[in-house]
């Protein structure tokens, strides 16, 4: 029976009929249902490691064992994957190794926009582009495949559009291997110096065999019709192309590391006007140019976000359309928020009031940056928080470490914050980090994490505990405090603030989606409101603002967790006991 699947989805489907055996990975949007998925198939063993480091190394040890193994993230996630990732592109691997790639053109989730075909070339193996989820299937099969025949980790790279777009496909069946006996092969896999130089010899020797086979693979594909216009393009903008130039002939190239030379010479030749087009980077054009091929690409398309059938259309036929996404009437800007409820709402009003400079990190609480709270000064990174506080430390003197702080949420601090805080112990630093435990990785929609006790699975497991792995640091400074607990949040803030040693506040409340049950609401008694606004500044999408300046509280969207009525001047904000 066929049934719509997204490109994840049918990622983790061709995945388990290829007889994989290991998907490791960390969360992260577009990427993250692959690994939900796969954890759905018992044959499968699944994990979410503390970061992309981890799954890539545990998808390298039980592909050189020699398992299918499969390491899934987003595109900035393969940055942090890079280190081990570079050096198993030399030694090769013995089960198939694939590196599932989600990049995000658009950043619909993103801190940036980055094409991982780059570092495909840089790491100098083969790169697959599906351009639908009937090929996310097939090519992920391809990609183990070629993974086996030519001894190398294979990068499968989505998009956002391609990873939760959805086609029709049909269960298969999955292809049992058998899993050899461990060999022990040191020469190939101790990457020192003198095994590693042959190793590279091996690895340019194998690029070029992959460039002979990328000419005759099935991956790669010329549907010549009108001969006016040709097109080369991959992945989603395959789909594009095909909607906006039906009549185009279009050579669609799945295999994008190796190109196929021959292949692209000869569609060359066979159109009067060539041009390549592809999201963000000019990846396929600049190798096409340095073949001596004339085809025209980024002066005429951006190398910035996404291309769209309507952007296609009208820079190659004049055709000047209204986009479908727009609208005829203006709609009111609704920009993103916390949830009603969140507990990182009561960490950054506490920090607001305080008037610290925030020093933040990759999460939910990244939000914390946006308006009534505007409380976050900084987010590059995971795990960057508390490294840059300490810089700052040493830049300005340790008295800036008395109105600074790190904010970091729990499973980014298991991420990559520990060895910032390790960097801030070593070097005699005095930052204050708060951690926000609200006990799930909740940004990319409730995955489990070291901290939680379960696995991706849902299976109980072994839990870290934070307190202890902080002192076992040797932060003696631990304090734990609910962030809906103005006061007393405010009061530890204020003392670790004032501490001349390195501190940690665990800011710990579950994250609101994951309270089930009935709860009393809150309302305003319009009698005793001073209409001073403090409700208002917590930026709660509950409570709204009103022409009478007395705020109205919405009992559809209330949560019941009482922090307008911590902040509330004169016991305006009233408890609604629940019917």
């Amino acid at each position: 029976m066929k049934q719509l699947m997204t490109g994840n989805e049918a990622i983790a489907l061709g995945a388990w009929e290829a007889g994989v055996h290991v998907v490791a990975a960390y969360p992260g949007t577009p990427s993250t249902e692959v690994t939900e998925n796969a954890a759905k198939y018992a044959e499968i063993y699944a994990e979410w490691a503390p970061n992309e480091k981890v799954a890539m190394e545990v998808a390298i040890g039980a592909a050189v064992s020699g398992g299918r193994a499969m390491a899934c993230m987003k595109h900035v996630g393969v940055n942090v994957a890079m280190d081990p990732l570079m050096t198993v592109a030399f030694s090769g691997i013995k089960g198939g190794l694939v590196l599932l790639t989600a990049d995000d053109p658009g950043m619909h989730s993103s801190q940036n926009e980055q094409d991982n075909r780059r570092i495909g070339r840089f790491a100098k193996i083969p790169v697959l582009e599906p351009s639908d989820s009937s090929e996310c299937r097939e090519f992920i099969k391809a990609a183990f495949d070629i993974s086996e025949a030519f001894d190398t980790p294979v990068m499968l790279r989505l998009t956002t559009r391609v990873a939760h777009s959805q086609s029709l496909l049909e269960k298969g069946f999955r292809e049992e291997r058998e899993i050899p006996p461990y060999e022990r092969d040191p020469q190939k896999y101790v990457m020192a110096p003198a095994n590693a130089r042959p190793r590279h010899i091996i690895a340019e020797e194998r690029l070029l065999k992959l460039k002979a086979m990328s000419d005759e693979s099935p991956l790669n594909r010329a549907e010549i019709h009108d001969t006016a216009i040709g097109v080369i393009c991959s992945g989603i903008v395959y789909q594009y192309v095909k909607e906006a130039l039906p009549e185009a002939s279009v050579l669609k190239i799945g295999l994008s590391n190796p190109l196929p030379e021959k292949m692209i010479r000869s569609f060359a030749d066979s159109v009067r006007e060539l041009y390549v087009i592809e999201e963000l980077d000019d990846v396929m054009e600049e190798q096409i140019r340095a073949m001596g091929i004339d085809a025209k690409g980024k002066e005429l398309f951006s190398y910035v976000g996404e291309i769209f059938p309507e952007t296609i259309r009208e820079v190659l036929l004049g055709e000047k359309t209204a986009s479908p996404y727009r609208y005829d009437k203006d709609l009111v800007v609704r920009p993103p928020v916390l949830c009603a409820g969140c507990p990182h709402r009561g960490t950054f009003h506490v920090l607001k009031k305080a008037k610290v400079n925030v020093i933040g990190d990759i999460g939910c609480y990244t939000l914390g940056a946006m308006p009534p709270l505007a409380a976050v000064d900084t987010t590059i990174c995971m795990g960057a928080g508390i490294g840059m506080t300490l810089g700052m430390e040493k830049v300005h003197g340790k008295d800036f470490s008395k109105k600074t702080v790190a904010v970091i949420g729990d499973s980014t601090f298991m991420h990559s914050g520990i060895t910032g805080l390790v960097d801030v112990f070593y070097n005699k630093g005095c930052t204050t980090t708060i951690i926000l435990d609200n006990h799930i990785t909740a940004m990319t929609g409730h995955q489990q994490n070291p901290l939680t006790g379960y696995t991706v699975k849902g299976e109980p497991t072994n839990k870290v505990d934070l307190e202890a792995l902080v002192r076992g640091i040797g932060i003696e400074r631990v304090r734990v405090v609910d962030p809906f607990d103005v006061k007393g949040f405010s009061k530890i803030l204020k003392e670790e603030l004032a501490a001349e040693e390195p501190s940690v506040i665990i800011a710990r409340r579950p994250c609101e989606l994951l309270l089930k049950g009935e709860k009393d609401n809150y309302y305003i008694e319009a009698e005793r409101c001073l209409r001073c606004g403090k409700c208002l500044k917590i930026g709660c999408p509950a409570i709204e603002k009103t022409s009478s300046k007395v705020p109205i509280i919405h009992g559809d969207q209330c949560v019941g967790c009482g922090l307008c009525q911590n902040v509330c001047g004169n016991d305006g904000v009233i408890r609604k006991e629940g019917e």
